[in-house]
């Protein structure tokens, strides 16, 4: 049974569209299962996932906005495994409540980014002209300035929190994904088959969505997996600047700015959320590069 559905998923003739669908979808797995950097990533963002829906089954029972007075930046122990903070907040419980935020901020910034970038970049690499001349004027004004700079200036504008924090990184993030739709835009739109639907009289629509937009997911998904770390980073440092999630809502970034003052004498109040930090973004930094070996023709 095993080896009748792997050589159906495996077919190099697809009889079906869905045979043809999952055929793909299941080689890119065992692609991704057979390239140690991406799948040291793909666990790594897994376990994000999983620590961000059990957070409150992982706390041992722990809440992340107690707070206990006289247990204030206690140390490491068999009551806190992570210590507590100046409030006396359990830092073990707050760190995965903040993986909810972390990855809430990740999922909108991507639910928002990518869309935007795809239809901006494949309108103007299919029309041309100065429709082209336009919307890359307007992303090349994004890109002119430096991302963290530019979120921090919209992040101000709007207002502190988590939804305006959205915002501001996804206005300085989509130009990125605008040029990459557009370079396989233009690449595309000289293909054959895309000539064959224009004289069959497909609409721009139709030939935009149907046809090209399949063929740059697998760039967009690629550099949207590298962007992730630099999404983290960039929300952290919102946070860090109290122009993220307020409180008391766990943050990582907040509390990496929380312990600040006391880095020296209790260090793990920053220390454990900078290291949730850094270990997440690695690993979408390994999922991406994994990811980019996987879908590069250049590599094969």
């Amino acid at each position: 049974m095993t080896d009748t559905l792997g050589q159906w998923l495996m077919s190099e003739a697809p009889m079906s569209r869905r045979q043809a669908i999952f055929g793909r979808i299941y080689r890119n797995a065992r692609a991704v299962v057979r390239n140690p950097t991406a799948l040291v990533g793909l666990v790594i963002v897994v376990a994000l996932i999983l620590v961000a829906v059990f957070a409150p089954w992982l706390s041992l029972g722990q809440s992340p906005l107690t707070q206990d007075l006289a247990s204030r930046l206690g140390p490491p122990s068999a009551a806190h495994w992570f210590g507590t903070d100046e409030l006396g907040r359990d830092i073990m419980a707050r760190t995965f409540y903040g993986a909810q935020a972390t990855l809430t901020i990740v999922f909108l910034v991507a639910v928002v980014v990518v869309p935007i970038g795809l239809v901006v970049g494949m309108v103007a690499g299919y029309l041309g002209g100065w429709v082209d001349a336009v919307l890359m004027r307007i992303t090349d004004i994004f890109l002119a300035f430096p991302r963290l700079v530019l979120a921090l200036a919209f992040a101000a504008a709007l207002g502190p929190g988590i939804d305006n924090a959205v915002i501001a990184i996804s206005l300085t993030s989509w130009p990125a994904y605008a040029r990459i739709a557009r370079s396989e835009t233009l690449a595309i739109a000289r293909s054959d088959f895309i000539q064959a639907a224009v004289l069959q009289g497909a609409s721009t629509p139709r030939i935009l969505f149907r046809h090209i937009l399949p063929l740059c997911l697998s760039s967009v998904i690629v550099r949207l997996t590298l962007d992730m770390a630099g999404i983290i980073l960039t929300a952290a440092g919102l946070g860090f600047l109290g122009l993220g999630a307020q409180p008391p809502t766990p943050e990582w970034g907040a509390m990496v700015s929380s312990g600040r003052d006391v880095i020296l004498d209790q260090w793990w109040v920053a220390t454990i959320p900078g290291i949730a930090i850094f270990v997440v973004s690695l690993g979408f930094n390994l999922l991406g590069d994994g990811l980019r070996d996987i879908f590069d023709p250049k590599s094969a």
